[in-house]
């Protein structure tokens, strides 16, 4: 859970390479001290889950209902941010006092700050995304703005969408503190996503069938690979989310498996002589 040597990054990345978004975004969202994952199928299940996320999150109505809308579109993701700085903290904070029996929260606080610091750097990319959009299409009639501000918000835009997509799978690095939070959250976010809608009914002019299923749909496939991802880290390594972290056994990272040396099938060996050295 410690941080790896050369700080957040680990010290790879380069600063021509950070001009590309989707780079500087992986460098960002996706820093060293997260963990890897313990086996690809895991892995698998997590991008199944960031897909289901993303519907979740967005929603599919903003492209189907009266067709595809940017303001619509970049108030979703900033609702969606604002609910993820409220949930994800509150959703840690529960596992925290479930954890209290067994473990303490100072066990937890580097990777615990580590995560916050994560939370409000995307959160903050995506505020400041939608406040330089509303500032540059509020002053259209100054052309450097307009150039100077469109060629960093094609920039940021990028960032901060790859970012989201880094951010959906290890959900700001709370693997760091425990495996199985990522999937807890990603249930818990879907669902209050989708809930607003249930109670009041907004189906967003898609009828009550195609209502219900997109509403309804994103949220249960995430509870379903969420609980194929716990059960799995449950059954294979024995890491169990109602327990803390510090009482799990140790797990090794995944390893792929070597391919055994290649050996030329015309190869020559030196022919070995039949007597032993001569003993003079």
């Amino acid at each position: 859970m410690a941080r790896t040597r050369g700080g957040w990054t680990g010290g790879t990345q380069r600063g021509r390479s950070l001009l590309n978004p989707k780079v500087a975004a992986r460098a960002v969202f996706h820093p060293a001290w997260i963990p890897r994952s313990l086996d690809p199928t895991i892995e698998s299940l997590k991008r199944f889950r960031v897909i289901a996320g993303a519907v979740a999150s967005l929603g599919v109505y903003t492209v189907l209902h009266g067709g595809f809308q940017p303001e619509e579109l970049l108030e979703n993701a900033l609702t969606a941010s604002l609910v993820l700085l409220v949930v994800t903290p509150l959703t840690v904070g529960a596992m925290l006092y479930v954890w209290r029996r067994t473990g303490t929260v100072r066990q937890l606080r580097t990777p615990l700050v580590n995560c916050l610091k994560l939370l409000l750097l995307f959160v903050g990319c995506v505020v400041g995304l939608v406040a330089l959009v509303y500032t540059i299409n509020a002053s259209s009639s100054n052309p450097l703005v307009i150039i100077g501000g469109g060629l960093f918000m094609l920039w940021l835009l990028g960032f901060t969408v790859a970012g989201a997509i880094r951010v959906s799978g290890n959900f700001f690095g709370t693997a760091a503190v425990h495996r199985s939070l990522p999937a807890l959250l990603a249930v818990v976010t879907s669902w209050l996503m989708a809930v607003p809608d249930l109670v009041t009914g907004d189906l967003h002019g898609l009828g009550l069938t195609l209502g219900f299923v997109f509403i309804l749909g994103a949220p249960v496939t995430v509870t379903a690979i969420a609980l194929l991802e716990t059960s799995r880290l449950k059954r294979r390594y024995g890491i169990r989310l109602a327990a803390h972290p510090a009482t799990l056994p140790p797990v090794p990272g995944y390893v792929p498996p070597q391919a055994p040396p290649y050996v030329h099938p015309y190869t020559v060996y030196p022919p070995t002589p039949p007597y032993g050295p001569h003993s003079g």
